[in-house]
């Protein structure tokens, strides 16, 4: 969930916009998983040897752990969202 989802007061606009993130996070996902197969099946076919896709899959892979915890990570509850208006107002 975005900031936006947050400040956005329409449910339907933020289940929209839970819905495209979660649908973003599978295409991500998808593409993770059918380019490094493709860097694999390279490393494969020229020879093997030092598996360089490691690099790839590594620093993408990191990426990939934020956009998770980032779509289905600790989901913001309204008692979230009063606890930091409160924190906020007495600050």
């Amino acid at each position: 969930m975005t900031t936006s989802d947050i400040e956005d007061p329409d449910p339907r606009q933020a289940a929209i916009a839970r819905l495209k993130a979660r649908r973003d996070y599978y295409r991500h996902l998808a593409v993770f998983l059918i380019v490094n197969a493709i860097l694999i099946a390279v490393w494969a076919t020229s020879g093997q040897g030092y598996f360089w896709p490691a690099w790839v899959l590594g620093a993408w892979g990191i990426g990939l752990i934020f956009h998770t915890w980032d779509v289905f990570g600790h989901p913001i509850t309204e008692d979230d969202i009063r606890r930091e208006m409160n924190r906020r107002s007495h600050a």
